[in-house]
């Protein structure tokens, strides 16, 4: 009797993508967290920027005006809530490197910047259209809006540059398409379902509802990444790349090189 050969796997974006729907969830063994090691990464997450804005008030500091703030401000929340999320998967699980996905091949890296530069031009005609309707004075992000006319030296631009491009893309995904991602497959549900809450959260935790629409299609090609692959290291790449160009744009801001 013939021995019927593998399935080839599926090659391609579109061709990934389609496979997805006929694809099992990934087994999680030995997993002991979900939804409610979110809820506690989230919590660590805003009432740390809810002290860090109160300690700055308290001392009669301006946000907008404190290179220390605007530095904290901007990166302490994410950096911690991060932390956090890698700790539970120590105490409640497998470690980060099998829980959240963050093993990696050289195909999740060409994925992610094949993704990160379609996210570029989803991005630029999406903040187009958006800027249109809602007007240039609304559509600056809130790191934007901290860096705006603060005159930033040159050594805090460029640590908000490397926090915009690399290190901030990274705490999100360890997050989001990481932590809420496994919180979502553990219960079971499809693959397209933990992609479509995970963007949503995603843009509405940002805590800027006038973009939220906006980040909903920055976000869009960054969760394909990881729906494709399995891992983490494809939708970190694309997140790298998507916000590279608006980081170097902040980057020159900040330093005067561009006018605001």
């Amino acid at each position: 009797m013939a021995v019927e050969p593998p399935d080839e796997p599926p090659t391609g974006l579109i061709a990934s993508v389609r496979a997805v729907g006929r694809e099992p969830a990934p087994e999680r063994a030995g997993q002991r967290w979900g939804f409610g090691a979110f809820l506690l990464v989230e919590a660590i997450f805003i009432l740390s920027a809810v002290f860090i804005t109160a300690l700055a008030r308290t001392s009669g500091t301006d946000l907008g005006s404190s290179v220390t703030f605007i530095l904290v401000g901007s990166m302490v929340p994410t950096v911690l809530a991060a932390t956090a999320a890698v700790v539970v998967t120590y105490v409640r699980g497998n470690g980060p490197w099998q829980d959240l996905r963050l093993d990696w091949n050289r195909d999740d890296v060409k994925i992610g910047l094949k993704l990160g530069a379609l996210g570029l031009v989803m991005t630029y005609v999406a903040a187009v259209v958006w800027s249109r309707l809602v007007g240039d004075d609304n559509a600056t992000s809130a790191i934007g809006e901290l860096v705006d006319g603060a005159g930033l030296p040159v050594a805090a631009a460029v640590v908000m540059f490397c926090y915009v491009c690399f290190l901030g893309p990274v705490c999100e995904e360890i997050i989001y398409r990481g932590l809420l991602w496994g919180a979502i497959e553990r219960q079971r549900w499809s693959r397209w379902a933990a992609f479509t809450l995970t963007t949503l959260i995603f843009a509405a935790s940002h805590l800027e509802p006038l973009r939220t629409s906006l980040l909903i299609v920055i976000a869009i090609p960054i969760g394909i990444a990881r729906l494709i692959t399995r891992r983490l290291t494809a939708s970190v790449v694309a997140h790298v790349i998507n916000n590279f160009l608006p980081g170097l744009t902040l980057l020159l801001v900040s330093v005067g090189v561009m006018p605001a």
